[in-house]
């Protein structure tokens, strides 16, 4: 099965310029946990997470308003295509310990958002697909920790 069959389509986004209360105010408004950070061209440059801002308030000890997302927003993109197979999709989230991924076409620019829960939601409908046990193994993946322990001063990527 094909991403562009999974993936939400109706994606906001933000701008590396924008502060982070507006990133979080596009969470609370789509009840998402993701936010692709966009250049002037719509071309996807970054993402900031939920914890990614909550990361940086700590962090920074600045109120929403004052921190840019550019700050707090991931430093490396992960990114796949509408025409790629969900088991590119398993795998590069299970390479890169990610749960969510923004999906480009060929200039960069968003087409939609595939996650780990919309590949769970649709295991039951697959033949020949990725299986239940595959997607539970995925989870277990991205859920391995390879971070340094708390305090240490690095941020992880989202």
């Amino acid at each position: 099965m094909l991403v562009e069959k999974l993936m939400h389509k109706d994606v906001k986004t933000c701008a590396a310029s924008d502060m982070l209360d507006r990133a979080a105010q596009i969470m609370w408004e789509g009840d998402v946990g993701i936010v692709p950070v966009t250049d002037a061209k719509g071309r996807v440059i970054s993402v900031i997470t939920d914890r990614d801002i909550c990361m940086a308030a700590y962090t920074q000890g600045k109120a929403l308003h004052a921190i840019p997302v550019s700050i707090a927003s991931s430093r490396k993109l992960f990114a796949i295509r509408p025409g790629d197979s969900v088991e590119i999709a398993e795998q590069k989230m299970r390479e890169h310990q990610v749960r969510r991924l923004p999906v480009t076409d060929g200039d960069g620019r968003l087409a939609g958002i595939l996650s780990l829960v919309d590949l769970a939601r649709n295991t039951s409908r697959r033949t020949g697909g990725i299986t239940a046990d595959e997607v539970a193994s995925t989870l277990q993946a991205i859920a391995t920790t390879t971070a340094p322990p708390r305090g240490a001063g690095q941020r992880s990527s989202p």
